[in-house]
């Protein structure tokens, strides 16, 4: 029974831990894109914002659950989760090199656009998560 607890616990504090991270992603996430996410998601019902901060979120979380899998203390998670956090800041950024007029494209509803993103997030996600491993 003691195992049980102790797991449940290191559960409960990786789960925590993760939907923190993911609150604090979206956050900034939000505050680097010149287009506003949520106004377009939520006043606008804009197709292509939500599946372009969909596909961010999910490249984070891809990335995030191979911190949690490969790593051995909540120290080493922060610190994983941290970089996992900017590895998914890159990927947009890179997105971004590769179609300048890309927040005006999703502001525009662009689909096409916001395929973009979402792949490179979440193969960047993919991707990061694989080189965890041990």
């Amino acid at each position: 029974m003691p195992e049980l607890f102790s797991g449940l616990l290191a559960f409960l504090a990786y789960f925590v831990g993760a939907v923190g991270y993911c609150a604090l992603f979206g956050l900034i996430y939000t505050r680097l894109t010149p287009h506003d996410e949520f106004d377009l998601i939520v006043r606008q019902h804009n197709a292509s914002a939500g599946l372009a901060f969909g596909g961010a979120l999910i490249g984070f979380a891809l990335a995030l659950a191979g911190a949690i899998h490969n790593t051995r203390s909540a120290a080493e998670f922060m610190v994983w989760g941290l970089v996992a956090m900017a590895s998914q800041f890159v990927a947009y950024g890179v997105a971004r090199l590769f179609h300048p007029g890309l927040s005006q494209a999703i502001a525009q509803n662009a689909l096409a656009a916001a395929y973009w993103v979402a792949a490179v997030s979440i193969a960047s996600g993919l991707l990061f998560a694989a080189c965890m491993s041990p």
